[in-house]
């Protein structure tokens, strides 16, 4: 039987909600004494799903400075799980646009494939890459913003002053990209954008957008001449259906979409639909 396709439960005693091509093209309610985790992995349940309401620092919280256990010097700093400094990855030798420097990094992102370190570097407008302390500009001459890279190796990046997001297969870059949102100049209609920042692309190659400008998140899916409103969209402020300068965003596997509104000091979740 499938499961409640609203939060992915089962009405049957001792049964739990799994999907997996090898199972099913949908969710489906299994035996639990019958689930194997590697071939039918547990659907995460919708209900009762809360966020503890107290974080704990991981990197940081020692003030502005220079050393290992502090933030803010141009340069991307590795954290690993409960230790209390970090090791420089990237930059780390002054404020510059030498290739061996950053000039306010934003975002960063890790390669997969060969594990490279690919860094928005907005202040000198170019996405660099970072590989065992050896450095290879990407794209040159863009005014940066957000940055991501699909299960394909795509990589994608937000241009905040031509206000669009390009797309580049990797290890080609000495073309201009193609425009996948966006690239209509600036407004509010539903194939513009204004002052893009973070991205996020899913497993369909959609790509959302913190349409910072306009006060909205937004979704275009692949190959799509306008996006769809996934977040915000009612003008600038601090209602529940509102954002206020948003930065981040991202998607988790049930299709709920998370925006760091710093304009109003605070993360909201948006269900899509």
């Amino acid at each position: 039987l499938r499961c409640n396709s609203s939060d992915n439960s089962c009405l049957q005693p001792n049964t739990i909600c799994v999907h997996h091509p090898q199972c099913d093209d949908y969710p489906v309610c299994y035996p639990v004494t019958m689930i194997d985790q590697k071939m039918c992995p547990p659907m995460k349940n919708k209900i009762n799903r809360k966020w503890k309401q107290n974080a704990i620092t991981v990197a940081g919280g020692n003030g502005e400075g220079q050393e290992l256990n502090q933030l803010k010097n141009h340069r991307i700093v590795e954290w690993k799980y409960n230790t209390k400094e970090g090791q420089i990855m990237a930059g780390g030798n002054g404020y510059g646009n030498r290739i061996d420097q950053l000039q306010a990094p934003t975002y960063v992102i890790v390669d997969q494939q060969n594990h490279s370190i690919i860094i928005t570097d907005q202040g000198n407008k170019r996405v660099i890459q970072w590989l065992n302390l050896k450095q290879q500009i990407l794209i040159d001459n863009i005014d940066c913003g957000g940055l991501a890279m699909d299960k394909y190796g795509f990589l994608y990046v937000s241009d905040y002053m031509k206000n669009e997001v390009r797309r580049w297969k990797m290890g080609e870059y000495n073309n201009k990209g193609i425009v996948v949102a966006g690239g209509n100049g600036y407004g509010n209609q539903l194939n513009q954008l204004y002052d893009p920042a973070s991205i996020f692309v899913d497993e369909d190659q959609s790509v959302y957008i913190s349409d910072t400008g306009n006060y909205r998140a937004m979704k275009w899916r692949k190959d799509a001449n306008e996006g769809t409103v996934v977040a915000g969209g009612n003008g600038g402020g601090g209602n529940l259906n509102q954002l206020s300068k948003s930065s981040g965003v991202i998607v988790d596997d049930l299709g709920q979409i998370y925006v760091a509104d710093w304009g109003n000091n605070r993360v909201m979740r948006w269900c899509e639909g």
